[in-house]
């Protein structure tokens, strides 16, 4: 069921901190069932006297009870749902857009490619797969921060680094003494990995220039683009295609993607001007 209209209220189950500028909040409904989405998919978060703002949910597709999402305070709405506390309430618009090909996936290795923010609207995706790992062939994490600190899910990251049927590859631009990783770019760790392009698909999220040579690195790999995507979270403001505002060449963001294909994304995404 979707919340398209009004927003309606969920309660702040809890809030962490996941670095300087970013938090993990998960909602609770008030007077309703869940919110179903699927991976890959947004909702529009609404704080009480500072305004709303799209953002990628973050969690577990298996309990919609539970409604999670990753946050950077950059403006007046984030910051506010930032500071949100246990108890307080927020009001939710959605789910909106279209979602990751999960179920294009059967029998292919998932290859997920994010940087920084970008592993939040892929976790979910990591989530879906692990729940029925007999579907996939490889599972492979590539991902990429600024400075070690800038990691988000840190204990996810690990615990799944412990598991024999994941593999995650960390990299940052920037180390720091405590760092015994890979230094360098994301799209430098797609080159690492070894991909088998002909029977994979590729997920990639991340600021635009990274998601350029992420997929470049995909495709050169052996990844057709029809089986590469990427998701563009660009200048969302209403999430139903009325305003205008994330128009990207001939779609709205909010209502054709986020989540596009490169064969579809391709031919728009070098125009400087878009």
């Amino acid at each position: 069921m979707t919340i398209a209209d009004v927003p309606e209220r969920f309660r702040v189950a809890s809030s962490r901190r996941e670095n300087e500028d970013t938090w993990t909040v998960e909602l609770e409904p008030v007077g309703r069932q869940g919110l179903d989405f699927a991976p890959g998919q947004f909702t529009m978060l609404y704080a009480f006297g500072a305004g709303e703002v799209p953002i990628s949910v973050s969690g577990d597709p298996r309990r919609p009870g539970t409604l999670v999402h990753t946050v950077r305070a950059v403006g007046a709405a984030t910051r506010a749902v930032c500071a949100v506390r246990e108890g307080d309430e927020l009001g939710v618009r959605g789910p909106f857009g279209r979602g990751w090909p999960i179920g294009d996936a059967d029998d292919l290795d998932v290859v997920l490619v994010a940087g920084g923010l970008g592993l939040a609207p892929l976790r979910s995706v990591v989530y879906a797969v692990l729940a029925e790992r007999e579907r996939y062939r490889r599972l492979v994490l590539l991902y990429g921060g600024r400075t070690p600190d800038q990691l988000l899910y840190r204990d996810e990251l690990a615990a799944w680094s412990g598991r024999d049927d994941v593999e995650v590859r960390l990299i940052v631009d920037a180390a720091d003494q405590t760092w015994h990783g890979q230094v360098g770019v994301v799209p430098a760790v797609v080159d690492r990995a070894e991909l088998d392009g002909g029977g994979a698909i590729a997920m990639v999220c991340g600021p635009e220039v990274m998601m350029r040579y992420a997929v470049e690195a995909l495709v050169t790999a052996g990844l057709p683009a029809e089986r590469v995507f990427l998701s563009m979270e660009r200048n969302m403001r209403c999430a139903v295609g009325h305003c205008g505002h994330c128009q990207w060449g001939p779609s709205f963001v909010c209502r054709d993607g986020p989540v596009y294909s490169w064969s579809e994304a391709e031919p728009w995404f070098g125009i400087r001007e878009l």
